[in-house]
Order: structure tokens, then sequence, then C-alpha cells
């Protein structure tokens, strides 16, 4: 369960394509809902399975990184060049920001929005707001709420860029550098060369 020196446990594995396909799956709801308009009778639908994604996201994203804190990760390939180890470290740190505060500033975005309108979990129960936000008068949530939507578009834009640098960056390890950096994130294959 726990990650070794040449391949991540699979509580690591399964974390990450969860929360891959979760901010994949968003992000295409995203774009495509943005532009529709508030008559659209598809919309409210859109919105709250875009909310519930996210949320899962955000709770899978924190087991993520706790579980990251207490285990160790697989080792770079010692053949990378330094600049490489730089960038890997540093995209893979955003992409963490990003999977908690993406989801996190959506919530906030739900919770202080002047509508008052329930996030409805998978049409399950109604989700929990975030009640240092809910409570705020309704022209404080006005200006509070635009800014947690410009924040949320800014870093799900962010995302867009960075998780398909973090793919392709992936798919060079594999193909082009042959260390086995993807194969050790892929259920069910192990890292070999990276031994």
């Amino acid at each position: 369960m726990a990650s070794s020196l040449t391949r991540y446990g699979n509580v690591a594995i399964a974390l990450h394509w969860l929360i891959a396909l979760g901010v994949i799956a968003n992000i295409a709801l995203g774009l495509y809902f943005a532009d529709l308009p508030r008559s659209d009778p598809d919309k409210f639908l859109l919105v709250q399975t875009h909310k519930s994604i996210g949320l899962t996201v955000l709770v899978l994203s924190l087991l993520r990184v706790g579980w990251r804190l207490m285990h160790p990760v697989p080792t770079l390939p010692p053949s990378m060049p330094l600049l490489l180890r730089i960038a890997a470290r540093t995209t893979h740190f955003l992409l963490y920001v990003l999977i908690v505060a993406i989801p996190f500033t959506g919530w906030a975005l739900v919770s202080s929005s002047p509508l008052g309108l329930p996030t409805l979990y998978f049409g399950q129960f109604s989700w929990p707001q975030l009640p240092w936000l809910v409570d705020l008068p309704r022209a404080t949530k006005k200006l509070v709420s635009h800014e947690f939507g410009t924040i949320h578009v800014l870093l799900a834009w962010s995302a867009i860029v960075l998780v398909p640098i973090h793919i392709l960056a992936a798919l060079y390890h594999q193909f082009v550098r042959r260390d086995d950096v993807l194969a050790r994130m892929l259920p069910g294959i192990g890292g070999t060369r990276a031994a």
C-alpha cells in the first residue's frame, strides 16, 4: 500500500487517478457550461455535478496530501538533469496546490453567493456551506463571491495549462527518456529501470 523507492503504493496510485479523472471531468464541465445561458434547462444539473465532483476532488486531495506527507515518494532517476528535477518538483508542488485550492475556492464561491443555492451532492444531500461566508451580509457576499469566482477561474486556467504539461512530461519520460517514471504510477506495472 505504501510507496517504495521505485514505485508508488496502491493508495497513492488510486488517489492520483481518481483525482486526475475528477479534475479533467470538471475542467470539461466548467468549460462547457460557462457559456450556457441561465435559461438552459441542463445548466443547473451540470453546475451541481461540477460542484459535487469538485468537492470529491477536495476530499480526495486532502487525503492525498496527508498520505504524501506520511509516505515517501519514489526517488527520481539518477540520470535526470538538475533542471528537469527542479521542473518536476515545481510542477508537482503546483499541482498539489491546485487540486486543493481550486475546489476550495469553488466551495467558497458557492458559500458566499448571494443566490444562496444549496450544493446537492450528487443529488443525495445538501453539502454544508462555509459558515463564515454564508452568514455575511448580502452586499458583502456579492463582492466576496465575485473575488472567489475570479480566483477560482484563474486557478482553473492554471490547471488547464499545468495538467497537459504534466501528461506530456510523463509521456516524455516513458517514451523518450525510457526511465519508467510513468510506469511507477500505473496500476499493476512496476518501475524496473528506476531500481
